[in-house]
């Protein structure tokens, strides 16, 4: 049996690693190119520490004319939310180190999830920080692309999984589209 703490410890410090010695851009690979239609919704996030950025590849959803939305989050118990926002607009502090629209800012429902996550392997299985948000909002909108953003350092041989862990579609790196064999 895998140790989750210990796996999420070693993974930490190989992408802190990584990203101290100045990670390269994530690039819109065109595998995504593809996917982005105007009228979509698709989640970003803001990075928190050593993440990979995803940015870039939100630029080219507001590109591609796609919303943009957000995680916010209120507290463990409560689900979280994807809001709208318009890439001008302030965002605010909230748990976690987030950065997060306003809770007035409009719920939407995702076409294309781009999600944070510590570890994944080749079957696209994701380790994330461990509370379990991404995967609750997973099952919410069961039919949104789930697209991880991370290192190349952060995959792993495997993972351990849940009853309900839901795989990844595809990964972004720094080194292109990752997607199941």
């Amino acid at each position: 049996m895998i140790d989750k703490r210990a796996l999420r410890a070693r993974i930490r410090a190989a992408r802190d690693a990584f990203f101290a010695g100045g990670p390269p851009a994530i690039v819109p690979p065109p595998e995504l190119l593809a996917l982005l239609a105007p009228g979509l919704t698709v989640t970003s996030y803001v990075p928190i520490g050593s993440e990979a950025d995803p940015s870039p590849l939100a630029r080219a959803a507001v590109e591609a004319g796609c919303s943009i939305a957000l995680p916010h989050v209120t507290t463990r118990s409560e689900p979280m939310r994807f809001l709208a926002w318009d890439t001008e607009a302030a965002l605010q502090a909230g748990p976690y180190g987030l950065h997060q629209p306003a809770s007035e800012a409009q719920a939407l429902a995702p076409d294309i999830i781009l999600t944070p996550l510590l570890a994944f392997d080749a079957k696209l299985d994701r380790l994330g920080q461990g509370a379990g948000y991404y995967d609750r909002a997973f099952a919410q909108f069961p039919t949104a692309r789930r697209i991880g953003v991370a290192w190349s350092v952060q995959q792993v041989e495997t993972l351990p999984t849940d009853a309900w862990d839901m795989p990844l579609h595809a990964i972004i790196t720094e080194t292109g589209w990752i997607e199941r064999p």
